[in-house]
């Protein structure tokens, strides 16, 4: 029996990472926890990571599109935050980006990632940017990282 699986370690990976600006208060904790994941624990070089600010939520997915077709990176990982508020907003915002990310994902020949928190409250939000409830950018980084090595694997 031939079993593949992932190790987290990839010291020579390219990592971009697209974080909305929206909720910053937020996703700062995002990148941070995502930052020290790749550095601490995947070993990649803080040069072989690019980070890239956009408006917000809605627009994550376009900008890992470009950044996927770039050709630049083994992987793409998106961070954001969309709350619940008294409108369908939220409903809009946070299914065309997880919609849109889905979409990269599947016709892209690299991992990306979704650390986009959907949350009713700030409070759920601050509790899965690195209290209670970990941190979302360190989880979706350390996922980029392990389906790097599982791609490598499949393909070699």
């Amino acid at each position: 029996m031939n079993v593949i699986k992932g190790v987290v370690a990839a010291p020579e990976a390219r990592i971009a990472i697209a974080v909305a600006r929206f909720n910053n208060f937020i996703n700062d904790s995002l990148l941070e926890g995502a930052v020290d994941a790749l550095e601490r624990i995947g070993q990649v070089s803080s040069d072989n990571i690019t980070v890239v600010w956009v408006p917000g939520a809605y627009e994550l997915p376009l900008a890992v599109k470009v950044l996927a077709e770039s050709q630049k990176y083994d992987a793409v990982i998106a961070l954001g935050t969309v709350i619940r508020g008294g409108t369908a907003h939220f409903e809009y915002v946070a299914g065309e980006c997880s919609s849109g990310l889905s979409s990269v994902a599947m016709s892209s020949n690299i991992p990306v990632t979704l650390g986009v928190l959907t949350t009713e409250n700030i409070e759920q939000a601050i509790e899965r940017a690195g209290t209670k409830a970990g941190n979302k950018g360190a989880e979706a980084a350390l996922t980029a990282l392990e389906m790097i090595n599982v791609i490598k694997a499949i393909k070699g």
